[in-house]
């Protein structure tokens, strides 16, 4: 993937679990809450980074907030912001931070879809770069839209969105290669930092 111009600092947070994340569900932009499990990671992601801030002398003031505006990352950010002593709803929102989208696919896990459209699953284990499920969204399709919102950053920020949308972002700060982007880890339970060109996670 091409790199594109980059904030200073930037802070991505993937939203805690859901009980179809735990039953490798499809959740694509259905709008799924947390569950127990997720919230308390929400809980740790707040208390790392605010650990983190304050070993850097970093100020929190210094930062945007945003989230996708789907529910799960929305109430990740405000248990994260209460977590770290801040008004937990004083965020912003951006259509552009939604996670991928699986079309018909969504609420479906891979083996009931293997079940009913093998040749598309075949088909998407091949090339999942590539792959648009029906009425959905390809990877290279969501970095298309994740490289336009990331030319817009224009400031330190703190952002909670989605797995896909971390694999993506991953691979335009370090120019990952295409087929590579899908098959990234993006734990829940984890905290990454964009500064000084290089990625850490906390």
């Amino acid at each position: 993937m091409t790199a594109v111009p980059l904030p200073d600092v930037l802070i991505f947070v993937r939203h805690g679990q859901t009980d179809w994340n735990a039953e490798g569900r499809m959740q694509g932009q259905q709008d799924i809450p947390l569950n127990d499990t997720g919230r308390a990671q929400a809980r740790r992601n707040g208390a790392a980074l605010a650990a983190f801030l304050r070993a850097e002398a970093l100020s929190v003031g210094d930062f945007r907030f945003l989230a996708s505006p789907l529910g799960r990352t929305r109430e990740t950010m405000e248990l994260l912001r209460a977590e770290m002593g801040l008004p937990p709803q004083d965020y912003g929102l951006d259509d552009r931070l939604k996670e991928l989208t699986f079309g018909a696919w969504e609420g479906y896990t891979l083996e009931e879809l293997a079940g009913r459209t093998p040749d598309l699953v075949a088909a998407r284990k091949a090339d999942k770069w590539g792959f648009v499920a029906p009425g959905g969204e390809s990877y290279g399709m969501l970095s298309v839209r994740i490289g336009g919102w990331l030319r817009s950053v224009d400031g330190p920020s703190v952002v909670v969105t989605h797995g896909g949308v971390i694999r993506v972002l991953h691979g335009l700060l370090l120019a990952v290669p295409p087929a590579e982007v899908p098959k990234l880890d993006v734990p829940q339970d984890t905290v990454w930092i964009w500064r000084h060109g290089s990625l850490t996670r906390i």
